[in-house]
C-alpha cells in the first residue's frame, strides 16, 4: 500500500510547479473557509471589478485615456447599483409582501379545487386528510408573511454589514479597476519563475470566465427586464418579482427555468383560472425560455464551455452548498477551472506506463 501511495505522489506532485500550485489551492480554500466572512467585501469587489474591465478595455481601445475609462465604468456601475437600491428593490420587495398577503386566500382556493379529488377517489384520499395537508399549509405561509411583513432594517443585526458593503465595494471596485494590473504585477512577483503551467491555465481561464460571467450577468439583466416588461404588459400581478425571479433562473442551467415555471403558472392561474389570459401567459413564458436558450445563449456564449451536463449539475450543488448563492454563480467557471487544472497538471509516468507491452489478440 505504502509502494502504491508513493508512486502515486511520484507521478502527480513530483513537479516543483504542481505542487506549488497544490499549496496554493490549499491555502485559498483555508483563506476563505477561514476569513471569507470579513473578506467578503473584498471578494465582492474583485468579481465586480473583474466584470466591469471589459468595459474599460473597451473604452481604451477607442482612444479612452485609463483614468478617464475607469471613470466612466465606475460611474456606470455607481447608476446601476443605484436604480436597483431605489426602484427595483423597493418594487419587488412591495409585490413580495403583498404575495405573502394573499397566500392564504390562494390555499383555500387550491383547496377547493383539491376537495373534488375525495369524490372521485375515495379510496386513496378523504376530505379530511386535504383538509388537515392545507391547514398545516395556511399556517406555515401565514407565518412566512408575517415574518415578511414585520421584517425592516431596523430589526437586522447585520444592518452595519450592509452599510459596509455599500460604502466599502465601490472603493475597492474604483481602486481594482484603476490599478488591477499594478496589483496583478505584484502578486506575481511573489510566484516561482518557473510557472509554464500557472500561465497556461491563467491563459485557459482567463477569457473563458470572463466572457462567461460578463454574458451571465448581460442575460440575467436581458431574461429579467423582457419579462418584467412582458409580464406587465399582460397586466400579469408581480410583474417585477416574476422578472426578478426568472431572470436568476438562469444561473441554474438545465432546471432553473424548469422550477421558476411553477411560480409563473400558479400566479397566472390564480389571477385568471383557466382562462385564454393564463394561455397568452404560457405562450409568451414559453416564448423568452425559447429565445432565451436558442438565442440569446448562443449568441452570449459563442464560447461554449465543454462540460458535460453532469458536471455542470454535480458543480452547480457541490459550490451552491459551499458558497451559496456564489457558489452557484461561479460554479460553472469553477468546474471549467478544476477541469483546466487537471488537464494540465503534469504526469510523470514511469518506463512501464510509458512503453506499455501490447499483446495481440
Amino acid at each position: 500500500m505504502k509502494a502504491i501511495f508513493n508512486k502515486w505522489i511520484d507521478r502527480y506532485f513530483s513537479d516543483e510547479e504542481a505542487l506549488f500550485l497544490f499549496i496554493l489551492i490549499v491555502a485559498t480554500l483555508v483563506l476563505m473557509a477561514t476569513l471569507g466572512k470579513p473578506l467578503a467585501p473584498v471578494f465582492a469587489g474583485i468579481v465586480i471589478a473583474f466584470l466591469m474591465q471589459g468595459g474599460v478595455d473597451w473604452l481604451k481601445a477607442r482612444k479612452v485615456p485609463h483614468l478617464g475609462a475607469v471613470l466612466i465604468t465606475f460611474l456606470g456601475f455607481v447608476s446601476f447599483v443605484l436604480a436597483l437600491l431605489l426602484i427595483v428593490v423597493p418594487l419587488a420587495w412591495k409585490q413580495l409582501s403583498t404575495l405573502f398577503t394573499e397566500l392564504p386566500r390562494m390555499v383555500q382556493q387550491v383547496q377547493s379545487l383539491l376537495l373534488v379529488l375525495p369524490q372521485q377517489y375515495p379510496d386513496w384520499i378523504t376530505e379530511t386528510q386535504i383538509r388537515s395537508i392545507m391547514s398545516l399549509a395556511t399556517q406555515e405561509l401565514t407565518s412566512a408573511g408575517q415574518w415578511v411583513l414585520t421584517y425592516s432594517f431596523n430589526s437586522l443585526a447585520s444592518v452595519m454589514t450592509l452599510l459596509v458593503y455599500l460604502v466599502l465595494v465601490p472603493i475597492l471596485v474604483f481602486f481594482f479597476l484603476k490599478d488591477g494590473r499594478s496589483l496583478i504585477g505584484w502578486w506575481t512577483s511573489f510566484l516561482p519563475k518557473k510557472r509554464n503551467m500557472l500561465t497556461n491555465i491563467w491563459h485557459e481561464m482567463d477569457d473563458q470566465i470572463a466572457n462567461y460571467i460578463r454574458g451571465k450577468v448581460i442575460e440575467i439583466l436581458i431574461v429579467g427586464t423582457v419579462t418584467y416588461a412582458t409580464f406587465a404588459l399582460l397586466d400579469v400581478n408581480y410583474a417585477a418579482l416574476l422578472g426578478i425571479i426568472v431572470g436568476l433562473s438562469v444561473l441554474i442551467p438545465y432546471i432553473g427555468a424548469a422550477v421558476v415555471t411553477l411560480p409563473v403558472a400558479l400566479i397566472g392561474f390564480f389571477q385568471w383560472g383557466l382562462s385564454d389570459d393564463f394561455m397568452y401567459l404560457l405562450i409568451a413564458y414559453a416564448i423568452i425560455q425559447a429565445l432565451d436558450g436558442n438565442v440569446l445563449v448562443p449568441l452570449l456564449f459563442s464560447e461554449a464551455v465543454n462540460l458535460h451536463p453532469i458536471s455542470i449539475i454535480v458543480a452547480v450543488l457541490i459550490f451552491g452548498t459551499l458558497w451559496g448563492f456564489w457558489g452557484v454563480f461561479f460554479a460553472i467557471p469553477l468546474a471549467t477551472f478544476v477541469k483546466a487544472i487537471m488537464n494540465a497538471w503534469p504526469r510523470h509516468l514511469s518506463a512501464d506506463e510509458e512503453s506499455p507491452v501490447i499483446k495481440a489478440p
